[in-house]
């Protein structure tokens, strides 16, 4: 089986494959995004970049049925959800083309010494790569794709080899949006390919998202040809209730941030840290409430959590739950596995000795811990490896102000999930990664910050 191909996690079916892309055309490929950078982007306006990223935007919305049906057959995303997370990238793409002026505009600086004037202007750097993920395929990349084709940097994107059609059908979108050749390139390369397109002179910086292995080995490569790298990798987000005055919306909130593409997200909330007093109703509740999530076809619309996204995701969840019992864990729902689909799970008694304390897990599993006080719960939600993003579920907003301002992670929710926007930064500390995407921040990762000072 070719390396980059459509498996049906649902059925096991493999439904296209696709040809690994040779040296030559990857020689080739990195030759046309450098011709692109020096050639169009250097000539091109801002405003004539944003118009090619509105027009982009645009077409994810007029092909949104279509865009949808490919990655529900990739990796099982449930349809109703494949289909919100393309209105999320239009929007995405939307906020750059809205905000691009303003977003490259120079930046004055006032002089402390001298006469003439001092600003910063933001300007390219060349060609990027961006190391793509399979949970969120077309998120993923339109997070990456928007600000820097505003800002004129051209991309060669390889995304997971189980990716390979909404790959193509985005690298077709924006060719149909007026991109020039170069601009944007979808590449199938292996992980050696990778390698030696991070050491080519004309890449200028790389964009993972990813596992923790797969960002420390893109870094290393990347540092040791002193290239710009943003991480975006793994997290084990804490859910800490302290209080409340409505229980069973906080247990309706617990549930959307754990199911939401069936466990399998990188700033879903994994950890429930509850406060002694709400410990007992709140695990029934959300015991209750999670096991009745509709599991099922992710092609029927009433489906909320399908199947996981490969015999390896499904492969890798099931031990992880098999050695957390055997350490000591105590299974209070779910646990079982059948073919791709794993039971929306509750695990209860984890102690620091249990592999899976510090470990993410990549599914509908959650992990329900007891605390005594806030301070417990601020220690218990810090001490992970990770550090993408958190919740805090308290209706004394002096205590939230206090709880976010302690906790180790590059984003907070206050009383809220699925709050994403186009306008929030999005990324993480710890061995999450670094760096920032959407936003204003994730218009300054990969840009020359030019200081030009005038006498």
């Amino acid at each position: 089986m070719s390396m980059y191909a459509v498996v049906d996690p649902a059925t096991g079916e493999t439904l296209k494959e696709y040809p690994t892309i040779t040296d030559d055309e990857l020689r080739d490929a990195i030759a046309r995004a450098d011709r692109a950078h020096r050639e169009w982007s250097r000539a091109a306006t801002v405003a004539d970049r944003a118009s090619l990223v509105r027009r982009v935007g645009e077409l994810h919305s007029e092909r949104r049925k279509e865009l949808a049906e490919i990655i529900v057959a990739e990796m099982g995303k449930p349809v109703r959800q494949a289909r919100g997370e393309v209105d999320f990238c239009a929007s995405i793409y939307g906020f750059y083309a809205d905000n691009a002026e303003a977003l490259m505009a120079d930046e004055p600086i006032e002089l402390l010494n001298g006469e003439g004037s001092a600003v910063v202007r933001r300007s390219s750097l060349g060609v990027l790569l961006g190391i793509m993920p399979w949970n969120f395929p077309y998120y993923q990349v339109a997070r990456f794709a928007a600000p820097n084709l505003i800002i004129g940097n051209t991309l060669l994107l390889k995304h997971a080899p189980q990716c390979p059609q909404s790959a193509e059908a985005m690298a077709q979108m924006f060719r149909d949006a007026g991109f020039p050749d170069g601009a944007y390139v979808n590449i199938y390369a292996t992980n050696e390919q990778i390698e030696w397109v991070i050491a080519d002179p004309r890449v200028r910086g790389v964009s993972v998202t990813g596992s923790e292995r797969a960002g420390a080995a893109v870094a290393e490569i990347a540092g040791r040809h002193l290239k710009k790298v943003v991480l975006e990798l793994g997290g084990s987000d804490p859910f800490i209730v302290l209080g409340t005055d409505d229980l069973d919306k906080t247990v309706e909130d617990a549930v959307a941030a754990r199911i939401d593409n069936a466990g399998q997200s990188c700033n879903g909330a994994k950890r429930f840290i509850v406060i002694d007093e709400l410990y007992e109703p709140f695990l029934e509740k959300f015991t209750a409430a999670l096991t009745a999530v509709k599991q099922g076809d992710p092609r029927e619309r009433e489906t909320e959590c399908g199947p996981l996204s490969s015999q390896v995701a499904a492969d890798r969840l099931e031990d992880q739950v098999r050695r957390a019992v055997e350490q000591g864990a105590t299974v209070v729902a779910g646990g079982k596995r059948n073919g791709n689909y794993f039971e929306p799970t509750v695990l209860t008694d984890i102690t620091p000795e249990n592999d899976i304390y510090r470990e993410e897990l990549f599914g509908p599993a959650a992990q329900v811990y007891r605390v005594p006080s806030e301070e417990e719960a601020v220690a218990l939600a810090n001490d992970t490896p990770f550090g993408l993003g958190s919740y805090v579920m308290t209706n004394d907003l002096e205590q939230a102000e206090r709880v976010a301002d302690r906790i180790d992670a590059g984003m907070v929710y206050v009383n809220i999930v699925g709050a994403d926007g186009a306008e929030l930064p999005f990324g993480g500390t710890k061995r999450s990664g670094f760096g920032r995407e959407l936003g204003r921040y994730g218009a300054d990762e990969f840009v020359n910050k030019k200081l030009i000072r005038i006498s």
